[in-house]
C-alpha cells in the first residue's frame, strides 16, 4: 500500500488583525497523530525551558475513550493545533472575501515520514481528547481542529498560554513558561512574569543559594515549592525592597539589582540556619511556605534598615540575621509567640493567619536583636574611646 505523505483537506481561512490566519478543518481523529504532535514541557541545556505541555492525565483520558466508545459519543469543541510553515493553504476562489468573512480552500498538511521523525503540528489544546481518540476502539472518529501557522516554540507557548490560562490548568506549569514569552498576555499574568522570571534566575542561576532547589514542572526534585518563592517575591515587589528596582511604567525592572539582593539574602539565610537549610518542607518549616514568606518580609525590614547602600551585603543580612539563631525553631522545639500561644515546630502551616503570626515573631525578635546589638555597639565604642583617652 502506498505511504501517504500529505492531506489535502477542505478549509476556511480566517484573517485576524493584520497578519494572523486561522483554519478551520474537520479531519479523522485517528489521522491527527500522523500530522501533530505534543510538544511536552522539558528542559535545554540543563536550565532553558523547550515545549510547553503537560504530561497526559491518564484518568481523564480514561474517562473521554469510555465516552467515545459509548452508543452516541459527540466532542464539540475544536482541537487547537499549531502548525509549522510547511502547512500551505490554497484558496478555491480569486475572489476576495469581504471583510471578517473566510475564505474557502484547500489546506495541504505534509504527513509524517516512516519513521514519525517528522510531524508538521503542535497541540495547543486538546491533547486529552486527542489521546482518547488515539486509544479507543473505533474505527473513525472526525472532530473540527483550528490551526494556525506560528514561526517559532515562542509562539506556540504564548498561544497555549492563551488558550489554557482560563481553564484548571495547574498554575505552576503556567507560571514556569511566562518567562519564555513576550507578547501580552492577560493583567494577572502580565504582573507575574517578571517575579517568575526572577524566580527562575533563582532556580537555575548556578552562584544562586536556590540553585536547583525550587519545585517546578521540570524540576520535580525540588524541595522549595515555586508558589511560595512566587509570592514571597510578589510582596517584596509590590510592597519591599524589590519594589526600589522596578520600573514605575512598566511590569519589569532592574532584574540584575533585584537578584544581586535576593542571592546575598538567601546566601546569609544558608548559612545562619544551614542544620535547617535545603530539608523537605515536612522536616524544615525553613524551606516551608510559612518560612519562606515570613523570611522574605524580614528580607525587606533588614534591607529597610540599611538604606545607606542599595543592595545589602551578604555579610550585612549574615550579620542582622545571626542574633537569630537560636531564637528560631525550625527543625524541632517550640515557637513561643507570647501571650501564652506556644506552637510546635512543625503545626506551623501555610495559612495567612500562621504566616503572619511567625512574620510577626521574625520581626519583632529582629528587632530586639538589632537594638541589643546597637546598644553594645555604642557601648563598646564609647570604652573604646575612654581607653584612649586615658592612655
Amino acid at each position: 500500500m502506498e505511504q501517504l505523505n500529505e492531506l489535502l483537506l477542505p478549509a476556511l481561512e480566517l484573517r485576524q488583525g493584520p497578519g494572523r490566519k486561522l483554519y478551520s478543518f474537520a479531519v479523522d481523529g485517528k489521522l491527527l497523530s500522523k500530522f501533530a504532535t505534543i510538544s511536552r514541557i522539558h528542559q535545554t541545556n540543563g536550565h532553558d525551558i523547550a515545549g510547553y505541555q503537560r504530561p497526559e492525565v491518564l484518568c481523564h483520558i480514561a474517562e473521554i475513550r469510555g465516552y467515545l466508545e459509548s452508543e452516541n459519543p459527540m466532542l464539540p469543541t475544536n482541537i487547537v493545533v499549531a502548525f509549522d510553515e510547511t502547512v500551505t493553504f490554497e484558496p478555491t476562489s480569486r475572489v476576495k472575501p469581504t471583510k471578517g468573512a473566510a475564505c474557502p480552500g484547500m489546506l495541504k498538511i505534509p504527513l509524517s515520514d516512516l519513521n514519525g521523525q517528522r510531524k508538521a503540528g503542535w497541540i495547543v489544546d486538546g491533547q486529552q481528547r486527542v489521546a482518547a481518540i488515539r486509544e479507543a476502539k473505533i474505527e473513525y472518529f472526525p472532530v473540527f481542529v483550528t490551526g494556525f501557522i506560528a514561526s517559532s516554540d515562542r509562539e506556540q507557548r504564548e498561544q497555549f498560554i492563551l488558550v489554557n490560562s482560563p481553564k484548571p490548568l495547574p498554575k505552576d506549569l503556567i507560571y514556569e513558561l511566562l518567562p519564555g514569552t513576550e507578547s501580552k498576555l492577560p493583567s494577572l499574568l502580565q504582573r507575574r512574569r517578571f517575579s517568575a522570571l526572577l524566580l527562575h534566575r533563582l532556580n537555575y542561576d548556578v552562584d544562586s543559594p536556590l540553585y536547583g532547589m525550587i519545585k517546578t514542572p521540570t524540576n520535580p526534585s525540588g524541595v522549595v515549592k515555586d508558589n511560595s518563592i512566587l509570592r514571597m517575591l510578589e510582596h517584596s515587589l509590590s510592597d519591599g525592597v524589590l519594589f526600589r528596582f522596578r520600573n514605575p511604567r512598566t511590569s519589569d525592572g532592574d532584574t540584575n539589582s533585584m537578584l544581586q539582593l535576593l542571592k546575598a539574602f538567601w546566601r546569609a539565610v544558608a548559612r545562619v540556619f544551614k542544620e535547617a537549610w535545603g530539608l523537605p518542607p515536612r522536616r524544615s518549616r525553613l524551606m516551608h511556605g510559612a518560612g519562606i514568606i515570613s523570611m522574605g518580609l524580614l528580607m525587606d525590614a533588614i534591607a529597610e534598615d540599611n538604606q545607606e547602600v542599595d543592595v545589602p551585603s551578604e555579610e550585612v543580612f549574615y550579620h542582622r540575621l545571626e542574633p537569630l539563631r537560636d531564637r528560631c525553631h525550625w527543625t524541632e522545639g517550640f515557637w513561643d509567640f507570647g501571650d501564652g500561644r506556644q506552637r510546635k515546630w512543625n503545626e506551623v502551616q501555610n495559612i495567612p493567619r500562621d504566616i503572619q503570626m511567625l512574620a510577626m515573631h521574625l520581626l519583632d525578635q529582629y528587632r530586639i536583636a538589632s537594638h541589643s546589638t546597637d546598644a553594645i555597639g555604642r557601648l563598646g565604642g564609647q570604652g573604646l574611646s575612654g581607653e584612649r583617652n586615658t592612655r
